[in-house]
């Protein structure tokens, strides 16, 4: 009798808790060579975490903001949530692929967890957060992909708490030209009027890559090169002053430059000269 009633209580347990992963998740929306979901984080005020966790078959790769030399970055549409003021959408730092044309992209292959902060209009009423997901899948070609997904955020302890703090993790750090950080940006400035030059300092060159995005959307800057030659204990990486849109001039530009070498990635804001 005591063996049958452990075992019913341990069925119960282990029933609960696969009920409680389920509240803090959403099921897979899944297509022929990728899965999407949201999850949910702890609930605590009025400013909650979440998550937009992306599954990838091998070989396949989706993209980040910014998607690079070609590729095409995901959108996200939260505007039919419940009792939620604003979602924030944080980017781990991505990895750089050869897009087989010459170029690179910019993107993620396997999983990924993109980390939501969201802000609830009031923190002592149900929070439901509905998303629209509109996103490219590559392999050697690109295919669009369009998922819709609803979740409720109730949880007090969150069993992806751990998955979502650890995706925190990843996305880049804001920091100042010049910190005394092992990887950091040392200088930028103009070589010419189309030329611009970034000096970083890293512990490891074979690891380290930089991306820039412009003020704007429209900006489609290219990748930043990596130079064959620099000066001492220095990397230094460049990239042309192209792609801007029409009428848009480079001078005084806010500029973003994400700086990833191994596991450290760092962003910086600045204002071109």
């Amino acid at each position: 009798m005591r063996a049958a009633l452990g075992f019913a209580a341990a069925l119960l347990a282990s029933s609960l808790a696969i009920e409680a992963r389920a509240e803090d998740a959403s099921p897979w929306q899944r297509d022929g060579h990728s899965a999407v979901r949201l999850l949910a984080g702890s609930r605590s005020g009025a400013v909650l975490l979440g998550g937009i966790a992306f599954q990838l078959q091998p070989g396949w790769k989706t993209y980040w903001r910014t998607p690079g030399d070609s590729g095409v970055p995901p959108r996200f549409d939260f505007s039919k949530s419940e009792n939620i003021e604003a979602v924030t959408v944080l980017w781990p730092a991505p990895t750089k692929f050869d897009d087989g044309s010459g170029g690179y992209s910019l993107g993620y292959h396997n999983q990924v967890v993109l980390p939501l902060r969201i802000v609830a209009k009031n923190a002592d009423k149900p929070v439901t957060l509905r998303a629209d997901i509109n996103y490219a899948v590559c392999e050697k070609l690109c295919i669009p992909v369009e998922a819709s997904a609803e979740l409720a955020i109730t949880s007090v302890a969150s069993t992806e708490d751990s998955a979502l703090f650890a995706a925190l993790d990843t996305v880049p750090k804001p920091a100042n030209v010049g910190d005394p950080n092992p990887l950091t940006i040392r200088d930028v400035k103009r070589d010419g009027k189309s030329t611009v030059l970034v000096d970083v300092v890293v512990p490891d060159t074979r690891a380290v890559n930089l991306f820039v995005e412009g003020p704007t959307p429209d900006w489609a800057l290219p990748v930043p090169k990596l130079l064959e030659h620099s000066p001492p204990g220095i990397t230094r990486f460049a990239f042309e002053l192209e792609g801007l849109p029409p009428g848009a001039k480079p001078e005084g530009a806010a500029l973003k430059l994400t700086l990833v070498g191994g596991d450290r990635a760092y962003e910086f804001n600045i204002n071109l000269e």
